[in-house]
């Protein structure tokens, strides 16, 4: 293990190993798909963006949707440091594509919040959920 990227998880789909910023990217998508209150013992896990998702929405109406990211994001992973949010499509049925920008603190969880470098991710929110990838910066 890389001591400047600690962090070592299960990886949600194969059942092995996760580590650094692919760690970082599954624990995003679990935050924003877990429902305040849906786990035992850890009813206060988890973010607002169920609530969102599905909702007729306009463009006007995207800044719930960007609080409760950014929120859910500062609140459960110092690993990643919002600094940008950029609504690409908004449609009426629920649908949400972001832009979320920001850096990548692979040793925050041990307060060290210092940068390895700036990260670019596709958030596509749809009534079924949250699916984040990453994107390669331009």
């Amino acid at each position: 293990m890389n001591l400047l990227d600690p962090s070592v998880g299960l990886d949600a789909a194969t059942g092995g190993t996760v580590t650094g910023w692919d760690h970082v990217v599954q624990s995003l998508r679990d935050i924003f798909d877990t429902r305040f209150g849906s786990r035992i013992m850890r009813e206060w896990y988890g973010s607002f963006v169920p609530n969102l998702l599905g909702r007729l929405i306009t463009p006007d109406e995207v800044v719930p949707y960007f609080a409760a990211i950014s929120s859910a994001i500062e609140q459960w992973e110092p690993r990643f440091r919002v600094t940008r949010i950029e609504a690409v499509k908004v449609t009426r049925d629920g649908q949400l594509h972001v832009f979320l920008e920001g850096e990548y603190r692979p040793r925050a969880v041990f307060g060290d919040f210092t940068a390895a470098g700036a990260r670019r991710l596709d958030a596509y929110a749809n009534p079924d959920g949250m699916l984040i990838e990453e994107r390669l910066s331009t």
